[in-house]
């Protein structure tokens, strides 16, 4: 099928974030029924690096964030995420998956990390997780512990984290909806888990 304009979707999110993970779904699904008439690219955020501190899990403010709204958000789209017993970093994660995308398992990848945290409560900060959830999805372990040694995609993922700090991009997911000839500055920006209906309405208006 022929699209007169395709769409570019560039979203920012965090694997520690689970408003992030909810979105998932309704991207994919948003993949599946345009096909080729969208194009995702999934970008680095990391809520909290170096140094700022991480989040408590036992904490007051992660249990009333999840009563209040991720876990009826979760029920609403029919997935099951439990809070994590750890906060991690997410810096290394982000190197993970961008040595997957190079070798063309970055869906995998992605999808597989935020099970791990959200549904397994994996450390996807320690890197011998990562290595364990590589090999599940079939990556190399060796060429992607190397990664880790050489620091191999870390410029890449602060390339990423930059560009959101230069859009002004304070909170994820940011999804921002644009024609492929379009710059980046046109975009139509989605804050948020937002549902697939608004997402959907948003691509279809600029697909036709």
């Amino acid at each position: 099928m022929a699209f007169a304009s395709p769409v570019l979707i560039d979203i920012w999110s965090d694997y520690v974030c689970p408003f992030c993970y909810l979105e998932l779904p309704a991207v994919i699904k948003l993949q599946q029924h345009f096909g080729e008439g969208v194009t995702v690219r999934w970008h680095a955020f990391e809520l909290r690096p170096e140094p700022v501190p991480t989040l408590d899990p036992n904490g007051a403010y992660l249990h009333d964030i999840w009563a209040r709204s991720v876990y009826p958000m979760a029920a609403e789209r029919g997935m099951h995420l439990r809070l994590p017993p750890v906060q991690p970093r997410s810096r290394k994660a982000f190197e993970a998956v961008a040595y997957a995308r190079n070798v063309g398992r970055f869906d995998a990848m992605h999808a597989a990390l935020f099970r791990a945290f959200f549904e397994e409560g994996m450390d996807i900060g320690d890197t011998a997780v990562l290595l364990h959830i590589g090999d599940s999805i079939g990556l190399d372990r060796q060429r992607l512990q190397r990664a880790f040694d050489e620091d191999e995609y870390t410029r890449e993922v602060l390339a990423e984290e930059e560009q959101a700090r230069q859009l002004g991009i304070s909170g994820v997911p940011l999804i921002l909806v644009r024609r492929t000839a379009d710059p980046l500055a046109e975009a139509s920006a989605l804050r948020g888990a937002v549902s697939y209906p608004m997402l959907h309405a948003t691509v279809a208006d600029l697909v036709a």
